[in-house]
């Protein structure tokens, strides 16, 4: 019995070694889990700076309510697997940090549009969790919010969609996403490159000149993006199809989508003007002005053409969201009429990184889906 309480108490000092011991580790680690997600970790990289400076200068940062959300709050999820998967995938940032893969203003720069679609992506996989963690749609009094949130939020929550769809750019100022928007256009180029067999309504992928027949070399106007058109033909590469729309009285150079309203489908030569047939004539009441319901036959590039006018708004509205979001979050596009888009693009272009192109297929979108807006006006000018 002695010799057996000898031998316990070895056993018994041994267990107790190796539960402090496994007791330690873990504290440890604990506590250098907690210290590299502080802040003041966070930005003592030297690469960390610059997004430093601009975090400092956003709400998140200073605000009325004296409330700061640190860098774990944003880039951290507090869900165990999630927080040891972000803190493993961490290691990569002191290896960039190690090779200077950041270390200068163009560095980080070039590196920067990555970096945030990396997180976009993160962030969307997860429902926006480290935002939910402050932000929950059930606490929100939407009426105590801005026009545009009381008007998007409802929307949000009945679609399902995630914070970061909307609110990008709110800790740190954009990337340049002219990259990120070339590689839409990429993809609706490579759609419309498909054979046109049929005559389901065609819609341009971007601006384009058209004739009025195989014979003409010189171009008779210009469509714009997303106009539609009813094809008739489609023979060596070209489509010969038909584009509806109305024309106000005395106003010959062009053709819109909607009566009364500055949503522009082409710029008409003056010799291709004789051409444009008057089906009927309305008068447009708020203005007073006579408009007449107008049909033109053209050809265009088959190549310029795609089916699936959807493609083409889901560009756009990626466009929006990756270009709009960084200083006012997303705008709804019914938020404003279909004229006053065309003011409020043209005031926010020099602040974005779109080209001409971008725009104008922008503009066209919030145009057709704006307040004033009827269904019947929105893309769907085929039944008459």
């Amino acid at each position: 019995m002695n010799s057996f309480r000898k031998r316990r108490w070895p056993l018994a000092l041994l267990a107790l070694l190796v539960t402090m011991a496994v007791l330690a580790i873990v504290a440890g680690s604990a506590v250098a889990l907690h210290k590299t997600s502080d802040t003041t970790f966070c930005v003592s990289c030297h690469s960390m700076q610059r997004p430093l400076a601009e975090y400092q200068g956003s709400v998140h940062f200073q605000n009325h309510a004296g409330i700061r959300a640190d860098c774990a709050d944003c880039h951290i999820p507090t869900q165990p697997a999630a927080y040891m998967m972000t803190k493993l995938a961490a290691s990569k940032d002191l290896l960039g940090e190690l090779t200077g893969k950041l270390a200068t203003e163009e560095r980080y720069n070039a590196h920067k549009l990555a970096m945030a679609e990396s997180v976009w992506r993160k962030m969307k996989a997860e429902d926006s969790a480290t935002c939910r963690s402050c932000h929950s749609y059930a606490a929100m009094d939407i009426l105590e919010q801005r026009p545009e949130a009381r008007k998007a939020h409802p929307v949000a929550i009945k679609s399902g969609e995630t914070c970061i769809d909307c609110h990008r750019g709110v800790a740190h100022i954009l990337p340049d996403m002219r990259a990120s928007n070339a590689s839409g256009a990429a993809q609706l180029t490579a759609l419309a490159a498909a054979d046109k067999i049929d005559t389901r309504p065609l819609y341009a992928i971007s601006t384009q000149p058209f004739t009025l027949s195989s014979d003409d070399n010189l171009a008779a106007g210009t469509l714009f993006p997303a106009v539609e058109l009813l094809p008739l033909r489609h023979e060596n590469g070209r489509t010969e199809a038909e584009l509806r729309g109305w024309q106000q009285e005395g106003v010959t150079g062009a053709i819109y989508a909607a009566k009364g309203k500055r949503v522009i489908s082409a710029i008409i030569a003056p010799e291709a003007a004789p051409q444009i047939k008057i089906l009927a004539t309305e008068q447009e009441s708020q203005t007073d002005t006579r408009w007449h319901r107008v049909s033109l036959r053209l050809q265009v590039a088959s190549d310029t053409l795609i089916a699936d006018r959807q493609q083409l708004w889901q560009y756009a509205a990626s466009l929006m969201t990756a270009n709009c979001t960084g200083c006012h979050g997303l705008t709804a596009p019914d938020r404003y009429t279909a004229n006053q888009w065309t003011g409020v693009i043209k005031g926010m272009a020099s602040r974005t990184s779109l080209d001409t192109e971008q725009l104008r297929l922008l503009t066209r979108y919030v145009q057709e889906h704006a307040s004033d807006m009827k269904p019947a006006e929105q893309g769907e000018h085929h039944e008459e």
